[in-house]
């Protein structure tokens, strides 16, 4: 799945490290989710939209999804 997270972390010049510490996670996942290996959980997903003031639908790239 396709995510604006690396977009949005580097304009606010954090760390895979601070990112993940600001949601709860670990670095490995972020840059997990980040490079497409991994899909973050409702939850995490729900935190890292928050915490950028951003719906998970403006982080994530559900289209892949569509009918």
């Amino acid at each position: 799945m396709k995510t604006r997270i690396r977009e949005l972390r580097k304009m606010r010049k954090l760390s895979q490290e601070e990112l993940a510490e600001a949601v709860g996670t670990t670095r490995q996942t972020i840059t997990s989710i980040e490079v497409g290996k991994y899909t973050a959980s409702l939850p995490l997903a729900w935190k890292i939209a928050r915490f950028f003031g951003m719906t998970i639908e403006e982080v994530f790239d559900f289209s892949e999804f569509e009918e």
